[in-house]
């Protein structure tokens, strides 16, 4: 048989070993560090979606809308509307369009999740999850990681190698 092991003697040395330690206070950081990444990406994103690519929802008989976008990720998306404009319900379906230039984009069709009035910017701000299953996931998918991507390793342009005269 095997080597036998005393298992009162070590449960006694592991007792007086507790008593003898000093209760250490532990923090738990996640949630503040997971909020200050949240934060920081976001505002990123909000740069590159409002000033690089133009976004518009499809409005039946009436035409396109343009809409701004605000923030992305994987499951939907947030944009505003112009207050006088109006506001889409929850649950609303619509269609939406970004353009990467001015005649070439791509479709896909949102859910309207929620709408809340900014009233000191006069926007109303609708977030929508995307429809899985329809025309373009697959395109939506690498569209929304490229914006990751590239919102990573951002400058901004501060003007300073600007060319004023060539000869």
């Amino acid at each position: 048989m095997g080597k036998v092991l005393e298992f009162n003697t070590r449960l006694r040395s592991q007792n007086s070993l507790e008593k003898n330690a000093k209760v250490a206070e532990v923090h738990d950081i996640t949630e503040a560090r997971q909020e200050i990444l949240s934060r920081d990406r976001r505002e990123v994103k909000r740069t590159i979606l409002t000033e690089f690519v133009g976004a518009f929802v499809v409005l039946p008989e009436k035409g396109l809308m343009k809409v701004a976008l605000y923030d992305i990720s994987e499951n939907g998306l947030a944009f505003e509307l112009d207050m006088l404009e109006g506001a889409f319900q929850n649950g609303d379906e619509v269609a939406m369009r970004v353009y990467l230039n001015h005649t070439t984009y791509f479709p896909f069709t949102i859910r309207v999740s929620n709408g809340r009035l900014i009233e000191e910017e006069s926007i109303v701000r609708h977030g929508a999850n995307f429809v899985k299953g329809t025309m373009n996931d697959v395109a939506l998918h690498h569209f929304v990681k490229f914006i990751e991507t590239v919102s990573a390793s951002l400058k901004t342009d501060t003007g300073d190698v600007l060319v004023s005269h060539i000869s």
